[in-house]
């Protein structure tokens, strides 16, 4: 693996940074010249049945150079790129996938499109991270892999999960769609477990307009194995970067055995990497920005004195890229609900304020678990399912809901210190209207 060297502005006390310099690297609309620059390579090759201006193997090269990982698998989405680590592992019917029960359940629901049983594991109350310890007491000899979510930019516990991995030979898939350039005990999320999941959707710190998404990892047959299930099952493929389109004399050739494997089809477009491309050159910017907008809520909050808004905690030898910034009210202490804490952020300038997504198992359709119509037909039911996972209910899972209707997630995603300077005094007037 290679070595990672982070840029300082990652690892710095984000409040001593030169917030200029960073914001001006960061172009309004998200799109700056770097981004047209790619572009126009694409415009000027042309569409068609090839991998235009080797944009994708461009991408995926300098991509899995910036984690230090030997592959990168470019895809239309983090959905996609899930389902794709799910089927290269071998999951299908009976098996069983240890998914965190808090956050976006894409990992639970390409379990289930894998015809797995997504088996929930409760959440730290205070990182909101999967709990390692509830994962091993969910554990079964059916278990076949873990997906874990290092929610808001947090790393989860990795040191827990992975020994239990070892011990059960399991694959552990890292879902990093809201976690870039964080570090866990020096090692850069995205390079611990055996393959590591990135969205690009609009929302996320870089974006490949509006949606796509990214595997890394260091195993080349794995690596061969997702790509395959990514790209139709087109046997000839490989880890390789650019490795997404059959070479002309081979397509060409009447006796060609194409398909060897059940594929779907997530490639990323030529535009889209070359979006990404110039996404990535301003990654590290991109990072330190949340990291600075973090500070600055947290400042505020210190100093207000405000102890009925809780600060995200940061266990030591971690480090958080702030994809959000999380806090729980304390209803009680404040004597207000929820929504009316939110109404007065917003008559205060605040652009809106996040509440919790539901718990997945208090989520609709795993309450009636109709994904293929009936519920019979889900896979609990499959005859060659052995477990005993039937359905899922309220009161399963304490931690997480113990804390999910009180998170008030303020957004981080402001490009410029103009919107970050009127988020911040919004919050601190709306403080003080109750301080």
């Amino acid at each position: 693996m290679t070595a990672i060297t982070l840029n300082p502005i990652l690892t710095s006390d984000p409040l001593q940074l030169d917030a200029e310099e960073i914001f001006s690297q960061l172009p309004d609309n998200r799109a700056g010249q770097s981004e047209r620059r790619y572009l126009d390579e694409i415009l000027t090759a042309g569409f068609g049945n090839f991998e235009s201006a080797g944009m994708l193997e461009r991408f995926e090269s300098s991509f899995a150079e910036k984690f230090g990982t030997g592959y990168g698998i470019s895809m239309n989405s983090g959905s996609g790129t899930l389902l794709s680590c799910l089927l290269a592992a071998g999951v299908g019917p009976g098996d069983e996938v240890i998914c965190p029960v808090y956050g976006m359940p894409a990992g639970a629901f390409a379990t289930v499109q894998a015809g797995a049983v997504p088996v929930f594991a409760d959440c730290d109350p205070e990182t909101y991270n999967i709990d390692p310890a509830d994962v091993e007491r969910r554990f079964t000899p059916l278990t076949k892999a873990i997906v874990v979510i290092c929610h808001f930019g947090l790393p989860v516990e990795f040191d827990a999960i992975i020994r239990l991995a070892d011990e059960h030979d399991l694959t552990v898939i890292e879902d990093n769609a809201q976690c870039y350039l964080s570090l866990y005990k020096d090692k850069l999320v995205g390079t611990i477990g055996h393959a590591a999941s990135f969205s690009f959707q609009g929302s996320k710190h870089m974006t490949t307009a509006g949606d796509g998404g990214i595997v890394i990892t260091d195993d080349e047959d794995y690596g061969t194995r997702i790509r395959k299930a990514a790209v139709h099952g087109y046997r000839t493929l490989t880890a390789k970067p650019g490795s997404t389109m059959i070479p002309r004399d081979e397509r060409q050739d009447w006796s060609y055995q194409r398909y060897d494997s059940l594929g779907y089809n997530f490639r990323m477009s030529a535009a889209q990497a070359a979006l990404g491309m110039g996404q990535l050159e301003r990654l590290d910017y991109l990072v330190a920005a949340r990291r600075y907008i973090a500070a600055r809520y947290e400042q505020v909050i210190r100093e207000e004195k405000c102890e009925w808004l809780s600060i995200p905690v940061v266990p030591e030898g971690t480090t958080h890229s702030y994809f959000i910034y999380a806090c729980q009210l304390d209803e009680q202490a404040l004597g207000i609900q929820w929504r009316d804490w939110r109404k007065t952020y917003i008559e205060k300038g605040g652009d809106g304020l996040y509440g919790s997504c539901l718990p997945s198992h208090l989520e609709p359709i795993f309450q009636t678990m109709t994904w293929h119509g009936d519920v019979e037909r889900a896979p609990h039911f499959d005859p060659r399912y052995k477990g005993k996972v039937k359905g899922y209910a309220e009161g399963d899972y304490p931690n997480v809901e113990s804390f999910w209707k009180r998170l008030s997630c303020f957004k981080t995603s402001m490009q410029t210190l103009e919107k970050v300077d009127r988020e911040v005094d919004a919050l601190r007037s709306a403080i003080r209207v109750y301080n």
